[in-house]
């Protein structure tokens, strides 16, 4: 059984060195490629509109602000300033979302953001974004890359198609730091050692952010005073969480398998989940010992078949925000071929380590 286990984890590590490593070679180029077509488009948004100020910039060889979903998809969030005038709203009414309300005694006049307040006080996530794709539309025919990228139609998301090969989506957001949603209140679970107070302490003081993007769970039903909400998103929260034994090394095999196997007609399954079911594996095994490199091979089937479990249930609950079904608006045939597909690979996996050479 040992030698079995110490085999499967041999054959992880020659996997995440020579596949996972030349995977992330890859994407980074490909990044790099990207931000500088963006970077380019941002500057000619901000020529015209000073409110929308680039916030792309590299740290330590990271895009801030830069989300891989696949790899030829990408997401930009873009920092909006001065949130100070509006309270954050979310009472649960809209899983997964919030909303931005003028402060009490705050007048109008007194926002950044003054045209793009409701008549009821809101400050309204779709007339950002329409104001913010107009501006984009504008700034890719006038930026130095205009022949190679232009505007995807027919969404009311802002997003850019480079060199007919990659889609890269901007999103306004704000960032929230110091507060923590009520949504999320729940977490960390009392029963659960994992995280521990000091890393919790550090996940919130993250904060998350707010997106200005179509949102999960009101797919196809939008009335306009949720059509104004943001959507909340946790990504420097969650990046902080699998910190730590072969947490990132568990996920980047998983993006890695994902990406050669999964990616399947009707689109069930991103790079998003897979960072799910890890962090929801964090809790099921909260030792720090249970995440040594010994234990990897271990940790690898528990995800697979939790993500198999999640295909079959057809459901698979947001990590912070458990009302929030990442799999709302999935085709169900897509789920049900992607849970067969996964188990094929599962199978494969515990059953011969040394297939991993092909896979």
């Amino acid at each position: 059984m040992i030698a079995a286990q110490a085999k499967l984890v041999y054959h992880l590590n020659k996997y995440y060195n020579e596949k996972c490593q030349s995977r992330k070679a890859a994407i980074s180029k490909t990044i790099r490629e990207v931000c500088k077509v963006v970077s380019d488009v941002l500057k000619e948004v901000e020529v015209q509109e000073p409110r929308f100020i680039s916030s792309l910039s590299e740290m330590d060889n990271r895009f801030e602000g830069l989300e891989v979903i696949s790899p030829t998809e990408f997401e930009v969030v873009l920092y909006l300033n001065q949130m100070g005038v509006f309270n954050f709203v979310d009472d649960g009414s809209l899983p997964g979302c919030a909303v931005l309300k003028l402060s009490d005694g705050r007048k109008r006049s007194m926002s950044l953001w003054v045209e793009f307040i409701t008549a009821s006080g809101y400050l309204s996530a779709r007339k950002i974004r329409s104001r913010f794709q107009t501006l984009v539309a504008q700034a890719v025919d006038k930026c130095s890359y205009r022949d190679v990228v232009k505007m995807v139609a027919d969404t009311s998301e802002v997003k850019l198609r480079i060199r007919d090969r990659y889609v890269v989506q901007i999103t306004p957001a704000f960032k929230c730091t110091g507060i923590w949603p009520r949504s999320a209140a729940h977490w960390p679970l009392p029963h659960i050692p994992w995280p521990g107070p000091n890393r919790v302490a550090e996940v919130k003081a993250e904060g998350f952010n707010l997106l200005s993007k179509e949102c999960y769970s009101l797919n196809g039903k939008q009335s306009s005073a949720e059509s104004d909400a943001w959507v909340l998103q946790f990504a420097e929260a969650e990046n902080r969480l699998l910190l730590g034994g072969c947490r990132k090394k568990c996920l980047s095999i998983l993006k890695t398998l994902r990406d050669r196997h999964l990616e399947l007609p009707g689109q069930p399954l991103n790079n998003y989940h897979m960072k799910t079911l890890v962090s929801y594996e964090c809790e099921k095994h909260p030792r720090e010992s249970d995440w040594d490199e010994n234990c990897l091979g271990d940790r690898l089937n528990g995800i697979l078949l939790q993500l198999i479990s999640c295909l079959q249930c057809r459901r698979c609950p947001h990590y912070f925000l458990p009302n929030l079904d990442l799999f709302q608006g999935k085709p169900h045939s897509a789920l049900e071929n992607a849970a067969k597909q996964t188990w094929r690979l599962a199978r494969e996996i515990l059953t011969n380590s040394k297939s991993l050479e092909k896979l």
